[in-house]
């Protein structure tokens, strides 16, 4: 029973016994009711049986029984439903017993819009709502940002915003360094223009031959016709497109394909993942999975395949760095997730070989990266123990910075390491209200207090050491934040910047000590420090410019008689922000619904009469 071991009255025989032989997933919850383990089974109750049989359960298996208060479990039609009910799971709970992937972006595309009569060509992330083609994923937007050149070079097409191009009166300097054709000004016509948008998508689509010979057609019967000039301009043409084929096109694919490599050492895990789309190599992208235990490559990617595409466009193929055990299964439900044949294979030769080596290559570079960045910053955490004279090494850190301008839009950071580095998702910043502006104490006291608060709720973890950008005077405001939250087992440092503010003379300001602690420059503790204030710092500062901004565009129309807050955001919208908005002409202000010629002239003079307008 695992009341004895677990101090819960949880009766494991009892539920065994009633356990179905049936498939389905079976959720793992300590007495806190945090779920610590996901699994799916085709057989419920033998693979739920497995965990209490000692001489079959693994280390990491009794550890994490020894903590099971209670198991849920849910009944499915098959073992494919189940996989598919498990990956979800793992990624909305992110169980401390799973193999869990982090990645939570849902991944750019390149987008050209049919809703046009001369179309344009852009990047596209989120729903595919608006009409016109779709292509990707890319791995990232830097390769998204670089195909997107690449066409521009090739294909003067349109790439600029809707509101930017229905303002134009006369050519933009895309038009004069020959990347646009300029159809806002009429200099091309709509058919022209279409061959162009052809000809971007036949590229995209990987059809670059096809492509290539219906240029080389043009340029023969330019040069026919003894149009030298445009039969030059063709055959330049074709010359950027082989050698960007050279570049990017991977020799005897022509389909879409994924090639995923697992590389794992010491307990860490990098799977990289090469994306080939249309015969076309897109980019590739690094993951580091979150592992409980040292655990095989094989087991590793057959985690990483059902968390990562479930809920994603397939390729045709898989191609595996190591041979899964539930291969035909996965293959199974991705096949009709996908509704078309998909493939998983391990054992490719010749140029697929190549490629796959390549990406083993830069899965097990990136993990030794890793693993020595990871070894360097324990080695700082671990001098920041001796410096400060904490009993343990800390495990979380957070820091809190105050950014305004004269007083106004304050605005306060809180970012968060642990010992892998900064855990982005866990910063929050809070625009202060209700202070006298420049207070940076009250506005210190109520950042702290809103972010404790939540703490305490058990919202977020508490920190080990909770870093203050200032010197005395804010961390005596953080310490009465906690302390009006009867929160005392958290250690307050002050970060101050020193007489002359030069980076390395830093003093640290204890809440129990009168005099500041000087760090040797160049220590590691205070190297640490540094990176943690520097990017609390960033981090206020932007939200700060944010903020600055909005209330700029939302004062200056606010000061317009006859506008309302509707016609104002809807003004916003169409125009893309207050700079398309002075770029827009009366005519295209008065074209929005709600908005009068009257109106629209008043917004014009009101826009633009700083310029004696």
């Amino acid at each position: 029973m695992i009341g004895d071991a677990s101090g819960n009255d949880f009766d494991v025989k009892g539920f065994l016994k009633t356990l179905t032989p049936r498939p389905g997933i079976y959720k793992m919850l300590n007495q806190k009711g945090e779920v610590l383990y996901i699994g799916k089974a085709k057989n419920l109750k033998n693979r739920v049986s497995s965990y209490f049989r000692c001489q079959t359960a693994s280390p990491k298996q009794q550890a994490m029984v020894s903590h099971v208060a209670d198991i849920e479990v849910t009944v499915t039609h098959s073992e494919g439903e189940a996989l598919l009910l498990e990956s979800q799971l793992i990624k909305r709970y992110m169980p401390k017993y799973n193999i869990c992937l982090r990645d939570d972006k849902s991944y750019p595309y390149i987008y050209i819009s049919s809703l046009h009569e001369f179309p344009r060509v852009t990047f596209h992330r989120g729903a595919k709502k608006l009409r016109g083609l779709y292509f990707g994923p890319y791995p990232s937007a830097g390769a998204v940002k670089e195909t997107l050149k690449l066409i521009q070079k090739i294909f003067p097409v349109r790439q600029c915003e809707d509101s930017y191009y229905q303002n134009r009166s006369r050519p933009c300097l895309q038009h004069q360094i020959q990347r646009c054709t300029a159809p806002c000004v009429g200099l091309i016509n709509q058919e022209d223009y279409g061959l162009d948008v052809e000809g971007t998508v036949l590229f995209l689509e990987g059809k670059s031959e096809t492509l290539i010979n219906r240029l080389i057609e043009k340029m023969e019967k330019a040069a026919r016709s003894l149009d030298f000039e445009q039969a030059a301009a063709y055959r330049d043409q074709i010359s950027r497109i082989r050698g960007i084929l050279e570049k990017h096109f991977v020799h005897g694919e022509r389909g879409d394909v994924d090639i995923v490599a697992c590389a794992t050492r010491a307990g860490m895990a990098a799977v990289q993942v090469f994306f080939i789309r249309n015969g076309q190599h897109l980019g590739n992208k690094l993951f580091y999975p979150k592992l409980f235990e040292d655990t095989a490559s094989e087991k590793i990617l057959q985690a990483f395949i059902a968390q990562y595409y479930l809920d994603k466009p397939i390729p045709s193929e898989l191609i595996l760095s190591h041979d899964i055990d539930e291969i035909e299964l996965l293959q199974d439900v991705l096949t009709q997730h996908a509704k078309r044949p998909v493939s998983l294979c391990a054992s490719v030769r010749g140029e697929r070989l190549k490629w796959l080596q390549m990406a083993m290559t830069n899965a097990q570079s990136a993990l030794n990266a890793k693993l020595s960045n990871r070894q360097g910053l324990y080695g700082r955490y671990a001098s920041l123990q001796e410096e400060l004279g904490c009993s343990e090494i800390p495990k979380r850190l957070e820091c809190f910075d105050i950014s305004h301008t004269q007083g106004d839009q304050t605005v306060a950071s809180c970012v968060v390491f642990d010992q892998e580095g900064p855990v982005k998702s866990a910063y929050r910043r809070f625009n202060i209200e209700g202070i006298t502006g420049g207070d940076d104490y009250a506005a210190i006291h109520q950042a702290v207090s809103r972010r404790f608060a939540r703490v305490k709720k058990g919202e977020y973890e508490a920190p080990d050491i909770l870093f203050i950008d200032g010197g005395r005077g804010q961390v005596n405001e953080a310490k009465k934040a906690l302390a009006e939250l009867a929160i005392n087992n958290v250690m307050i440092v002050g970060v101050s910047k020193g007489p002359d503010r030069k980076a390395g003379m830093e003093k640290l300001i204890l809440t129990d000590q009168e005099q500041p602690i000087d760090f040797s420059p160049g220590s590691s503790a205070l190297l640490l420090i540094q990176h943690i204030r520097d990017e609390a710092h960033r981090f206020a500062i932007t939200g700060h410019r944010q903020r600055r901004g909005k209330a700029k565009r939302e004062s200056l129309l606010e000061e317009i008689s006859g506008l309302g807050p509707k016609r104002r955001q809807l003004l916003l919208k169409q125009f893309g922000g207050l700079q398309g908005i002075t770029r827009a002409s009366v005519d295209a202000l008065s074209s929005i619904d709600g908005i009068s010629k009257h109106l629209a002239q008043k917004i014009y003079d009101q826009l633009h009469q700083q310029d004696g307008n």
